[in-house]
């Protein structure tokens, strides 16, 4: 693609030097950049992203052929000005991998909590049905059934379009991706053609970055109202929402397209009665407006009937046959870092969660006390250089709910362990009965908890979930909650 290709896309910009020289990718980290590349320089974010105006002169020096800038930097090479160049951004990656969202269609997750486990549901009922879906998110990118690691959630307009590209190389014909609120606020997913957005829920998290709860919401509403606001024959787009949630009706508001509702409580499209859960799963009768059918689930914990029953709306406007919804889901077993069962043949269970909430980790504690006979035993944390608030709200809701409680190192980054710790303590300090330790080493408070443990007690480690690392201020160690748990109870 002609750099002068790239400048036409804007009506208002200034070009300087050549506009002949052929564009080979795009790139926004100077230290991925290969022979032919655009650099895009964005601008800095609320502290969260780097100016990348200041690394120009390393992606010329690694082979980049021209800018993209906001403002003018010393360099002489060709360059677009443009107003803002995450919109710009956007613009170019849908057009230089030509538009592969148009040629699949796109179901968008957005929520607090749910969204993985919800895009795996998806995923499973698709597939099983003989339909090629892909997956994009947290756990990773899955192209053709194979998983490519990530470094954030949403990704970047150039790879995320790019992976979207190869995806329809290899015939897909679904993308299952999680939409983060950072994504939509940093315009990662402009131009992505959605045919269908689904709402899980909202809780607190992401303060830091959005500053109240109220701004949060409106950026998480961004998927609904860019929603497609045409009623063209056979390019119909949906909306799906959780009606138990108290932002449903904020949502609805926002959706110029038809809204379909889930739920447990409130009056729904598609809900579940008779609910019972045990250790070994859910069961429930689900009614839709499809029909009545009886749904066994594998999953440990009650607000994965909501994420199933979002994943089930989504599968029921694809037309997939109640039959076949129930089969897959009865086939699904733990989805990684999620309620993820680390069993080594004990008489006690243990499961790892990506719970890094205070509502998250709530609904987690929550389920297992529903079912469990024996003590309830939580190992947490919470990340450093991120929301400080939620803190001794996750104490406060730990000390609730369990009997015996670790409190330790999730990933501290520049913050110091001892002070996360202490900011967490102060929602315990009430709790008089409650037995708790600090313990800033996380594979010893795993292992505490673990020795802790006897018959039909459960131990739940929360908050990194599927992640393999830890990290801190002046390294990144590789760390896998897992592995960990599965050291300690053979040991025990």
């Amino acid at each position: 693609m002609k750099l002068k290709e790239i400048a036409d896309l804007f009506m208002v910009k200034e070009i300087e030097g050549n506009m002949d020289v052929e564009i080979t990718g795009l790139q926004m980290d100077s230290r991925k950049v290969e022979k032919g590349n655009l650099f895009i320089c964005v601008p800095a974010i609320k502290g969260f992203l780097e100016d990348r105006h200041h690394y120009a002169k390393d992606a010329i020096r690694n082979g980049a052929v021209a800018l993209l800038v906001e403002r003018d930097v010393d360099i002489d090479v060709p360059k677009i000005f443009v107003k803002d160049a995450r919109h710009a951004m956007a613009v170019i990656a849908s057009n230089f991998y030509n538009h592969p969202s148009h040629e699949m269609k796109l179901i968008g997750i957005t929520g607090t909590n749910g969204k993985t486990t919800t895009s795996y549901i998806i995923e499973k009922i698709f597939t099983d049905y003989g339909l090629n879906a892909g997956l994009m998110g947290n756990n990773g990118i899955q192209i053709n059934r194979i998983m490519y690691p990530t470094d954030i959630n949403t990704q970047e307009p150039p790879t995320l379009q790019r992976n979207l590209r190869k995806m329809r190389e290899c015939n897909t014909e679904y993308c299952v991706m999680e939409v983060t609120s950072q994504g939509l606020d940093m315009k990662r997913v402009m131009g992505c053609n959605f045919r269908t957005a689904i709402f899980t829920n909202l809780t607190q998290d992401h303060i830091d970055y959005h500053g109240t709860m109220e701004q949060y919401r409106d950026t998480k509403g961004l998927l609904f109202s860019r929603l497609g606001n045409t009623f063209k024959s056979k390019d119909e787009k949906y909306a799906v929402l959780n009606a138990d949630d108290p932002s449903f009706e904020h949502f609805r508001k926002l959706s110029a397209v038809e809204v379909i509702t889930y739920g447990i409580n409130n009056e729904a499209d598609v809900s579940a009665k008779n609910i019972t859960m045990t250790s070994q799963g859910i069961r429930f009768l689900l009614i839709t407006f499809k029909g009545e059918i009886e749904i066994h689930l594998q999953l440990v914990g009650g607000f994965n009937v909501y994420n199933a029953l979002a994943g089930i709306t989504a599968a029921l406007i694809e037309g997939i046959p109640l039959e076949n919804i129930r089969s897959s889901l009865s086939l699904l077993t733990s989805i990684s870092g999620r309620m993820e069962i680390v069993d080594e043949g004990q008489d006690y269970l243990v499961l790892v969660d990506y719970a890094h909430t205070p509502d998250a980790l709530e609904n987690v504690l929550k389920s297992i006390k529903e079912f469990t006979k024996g003590k309830v035993i939580t190992v947490f944390g919470c990340g450093g250089d991120r929301d400080k608030g939620k803190r001794p709200i996750m104490g406060e809701i730990a000390s609730i709910y369990s009997n015996n409680v670790f409190v330790t190192s999730d990933n501290p980054r520049s913050e110091d362990p001892i002070k996360i710790m202490n900011d967490i303590e102060k929602g315990m300090k009430k709790y008089n009965s409650l037995q708790y330790e600090l313990l800033a080493d996380r594979e010893e408070a795993i292992y505490k908890a673990i020795k802790e443990a006897t018959s039909n007690d459960v131990v739940i480690i929360a908050g990194k979930g599927h992640e393999t690392y830890q990290k801190f201020n002046d390294k990144t160690i590789h760390f896998d909650d897992k592995e960990i748990a599965r050291k300690a109870i053979s040991e025990k």
